[in-house]
């Protein structure tokens, strides 16, 4: 009889890392994931969501003894009851191909989620920032860009057959950077140049500081109407910063200022999966030491990756979102370092940004899924809002 045991001990918690090495050991295009980025989702002295949350996770054993399947649960409870109905998450999950199995994990997770008080949940999600782990991929089964998720074709099965609905896609776009841009996204780029009031430029690494202030004045005033959304302070902005920055590139992070007040941001970075698949998901000492003369000496990795793109509010429709861009892309094209670009997690509800991808020429590459479950399946589903 298959067995759930919580993870409490160094022993549940390296089966819990361990477990995918298992479940794609013949798929040549998974990358393992760093385990140091994972059990940070689950440290509370480094995930500052469990400041208003929960969070709890299990493997799954057969009667045999060996691991077959892997699910955390958390609860938000700053958002959690900002929904129609509570809403938990559920996330990490890896399982065989195995229906029975797959369900016990989803029972686990949907009755610990009851307990507090929980009549939904979505995943799989991550218990902290939609940027990281967010989504089942659904389509585009190439290798992953970093702390995107991958999983086999099989899971969309085990998912929907247990009752989970989708809530919400997100899709990865593609752009080759010596491809045309449009012609009107040019002249909107001549024309705020020639304004005067808006500047363009990418950050300077001897001034982190003060474009980390600049980072969390557009991050917060951009974002708060997600659901998930928690202000971003000083201290965790400058942690961030300090984070990125032994693979940050100058010339891939941009800002965009309206009489020296930053207004948008879009920052890239090198596709980082392309160096870590070659550490194995760990990044002791001799990962770091293998990463960083990768960095600095291997030119086979040509793909760099848009983390985050945002504009003010009140100054979007201005024409900033392509802007931006265009600073960006005169500069990345000089370089002649990089051939692609993904600009990954774009949600389907995200109309403006849907647009945008679609005029620069971006094709969707990958399509992952962000499903809800109702533990009450009379009452009616919505799926996630559009947002002009």
């Amino acid at each position: 009889m298959n067995r759930v045991i919580e993870v409490k001990d160094k022993v549940t918690t390296v089966e819990f890392i361990q477990l995918p090495f298992a479940i794609y050991k013949d798929d040549p295009n998974w990358i393992s994931p760093l385990k140091q980025d994972i059990e940070k989702v689950f440290d509370p002295a480094k995930n500052k969501f469990f400041e208003d949350g929960e969070c709890t996770r299990w493997i799954l054993k057969d009667e045999q003894g060996k691991t077959i399947g892997r699910i955390a649960a958390f609860i938000n409870r700053r958002t959690a009851f900002t929904e129609d109905q509570p809403t938990g998450g559920c996330g990490f999950f890896e399982c065989i191909d195995n229906q029975d199995a797959a369900n016990l994990l989803f029972d686990t997770a949907k009755q610990w989620l009851q307990e507090r008080k929980m009549e939904a949940m979505d995943g799989p999600i991550n218990f902290g920032e939609r940027n990281a782990w967010w989504g089942l991929l659904v389509d585009g089964f190439t290798p992953a860009t970093y702390e995107m998720n991958y999983n086999s074709p099989y899971y969309k099965e085990l998912f929907e057959n247990y009752g989970f609905k989708d809530y919400f896609q997100q899709y990865s776009y593609a752009l080759h950077v010596n491809d045309a841009r449009p012609d009107r996204y040019r002249a909107i780029n001549e024309r705020l140049k020639r304004n005067g009031e808006y500047t363009f430029r990418h950050i300077e690494k001897d001034k982190l500081k003060k474009y980390a202030a600049d980072f969390r004045s557009i991050y917060n005033r951009t974002w708060h109407f997600l659901p998930n959304f928690k202000e971003m302070s000083e201290e965790q902005t400058w942690k961030l910063f300090k984070t990125f920055k032994p693979v940050m590139i100058d010339y891939l992070v941009w800002f965009a200022y309206h009489n020296d007040e930053p207004v948008a941001l879009f920052v890239m970075l090198p596709e980082l999966n392309g160096w870590f698949k070659h550490v194995r998901g760990n990044l002791n000492a001799w990962g770091l030491i293998k990463f960083l003369w990768l960095k600095t000496f291997d030119t086979s990795n040509r793909k760099i990756f848009g983390l985050i793109f945002g504009v003010v509010p009140e100054y979007q429709k201005k024409g900033l979102e392509s802007a931006i861009v265009m600073a960006a892309d005169e500069v990345v094209r000089e370089k002649k370092r990089w051939d692609e670009i993904e600009l990954v997690w774009v949600g389907d509800f995200n109309i403006r940004m849907l647009r945008t991808c679609e005029v620069l020429g971006g094709k969707i590459v990958k399509t992952h899924i962000t499903y809800r479950r109702l533990f009450d399946e009379t009452k009616p589903f919505k799926r996630h809002p559009a947002i002009e």
